[in-house]
């Protein structure tokens, strides 16, 4: 299991950390291994009923940084199914235990790394130091002509501006910290500050006792509010596979609900990664 410790408040905290058998230079990266740890460790803190969940990493070079594309590509369709399913089912853990989380996003955040992110109740980001290079954050899955694959085309909307959301996950963009759209962040600190008081503090103030269906997302009864942000968004990115997939993941959301958009999300990716774009992309990616 994870490294997890109970706070004398009660709340558990659950530390990411990279896989010992492919350390990645102290850099944590959701691969098989890691979802596996993340549902063990979360399922086993049911037993201990805690007050409240922190979702921290123990990586000193980011909080996630994403999924491993590796792993992914040497999938076949139908084990790139199951492993979309499991991280899926691994994190649905930290809104269906009734208790309240919230994550310490204290470096960068992306792809499955922000969507773990805001699968929890709240985020709590911290902000770079002055010398700091600034880390960013997004889900830059489009722009390796492949999408958002554990529900960030519904959550990221859901918590931010809608059309900037869309337009950014649609083009693959991430952004640094400091340009990190209202919202995103429940709350932040600065970089020598503690954050891990501000998550208990947020926790205390955001109870919650009863178990949830699905994270904060956008869902059906935005479908009228969201109409002329969505058509804007389409306007505003220039069509691709990969982004008509994101606007496609966002209907079912708007029309289905967030298992809708998420079964969506895997058909999609699912096919995405056979397209030219996304072969050349993920070759090269893996060349760096």
């Amino acid at each position: 299991m994870l490294p997890h410790e109970h706070a004398a408040c009660g709340t558990a905290i659950v530390s990411l950390t990279p896989n010992p058998t492919k350390p990645r230079g102290g850099v944590v990266v959701l691969d098989s291994w890691l979802i596996d740890e993340i549902a063990m460790t979360l399922d086993a803190l049911k037993a201990s009923a805690p007050s409240g969940i922190i979702l921290r990493s123990s990586s000193e070079r980011v909080f996630v940084a994403g999924a491993d594309l590796a792993e992914i590509d040497a999938l076949n369709d139908t084990a790139l199914d199951s492993y979309l399913r499991r991280g899926s089912e691994a994190f649905s853990l930290l809104h269906s235990l009734p208790c309240p989380s919230v994550a310490i996003v204290h470096k960068a955040a992306l792809g499955g790394g922000l969507e773990i992110a805001m699968h929890c109740d709240g985020i709590v980001g911290v902000l770079p130091g002055p010398t700091d290079k600034p880390w960013r954050i997004g889900l830059p899955e489009c722009s390796l002509g492949i999408c958002p694959g554990w529900g960030g085309t519904v959550m990221y909307p859901a918590r931010v501006d809608a059309r900037e959301a869309l337009v950014q996950t649609a083009k693959g963009e991430t952004v640094p910290v400091q340009s990190v759209s209202a919202g995103l962040f429940d709350m932040t600190v600065p970089h020598d500050g503690d954050a891990l008081a501000a998550a208990l503090r947020w926790l205390i103030a955001h109870p919650r006792t009863t178990a949830r269906s699905h994270p904060k997302s956008i869902g059906s009864g935005d479908a009228t509010r969201l109409r002329d942000a969505v058509a804007t968004a389409r306007r505003d990115v220039p069509p691709s596979p990969a982004s008509d997939a994101v606007f496609r993941c966002v209907q079912s959301g708007l029309t289905g609900g967030f298992l809708a958009a998420l079964a969506e999300e895997r058909r999609s990716l699912i096919a995405l990664r056979h397209t030219d774009a996304a072969r050349a992309n993920l070759a090269q990616f893996a060349r760096k």
